[in-house]
């Protein structure tokens, strides 16, 4: 049976060992601390490193393809402490 894309993409996080609230900063310099760690030129095993460069390219492009949405709410998601600051606004 074929993983839905939530599988696939909480399949990769675990392989890079990142939580589900990451920023694109974060799978980067976490793709690379992995990948020193199992590069086969460094002894590493050459499928766990195609594991890993999958899950780092299916994040990638998961964020390359993502649809913004800029509604209050989502502003205020990312920006918790900005929606208690207008409330003291003059």
């Amino acid at each position: 049976m074929t993983p839905s894309p939530i599988e696939e993409i909480e399949k990769a996080l675990e392989i890079l060992e990142l939580p589900k609230l990451v920023t694109k900063a974060d799978i980067k310099r976490q793709y690379r601390y992995i990948a020193k760690k199992h590069h086969p030129d460094l002894g590493g095993d050459p499928e766990e490193m195609e594991r890993i460069n999958h899950a780092y390219r299916l994040l990638m492009k998961y964020i390359e393809d993502f649809r913004y949405t800029f509604d209050e709410n989502e502003i205020s998601k990312q920006f918790p402490g900005a929606q208690h600051a207008e409330q003291f606004k003059p």
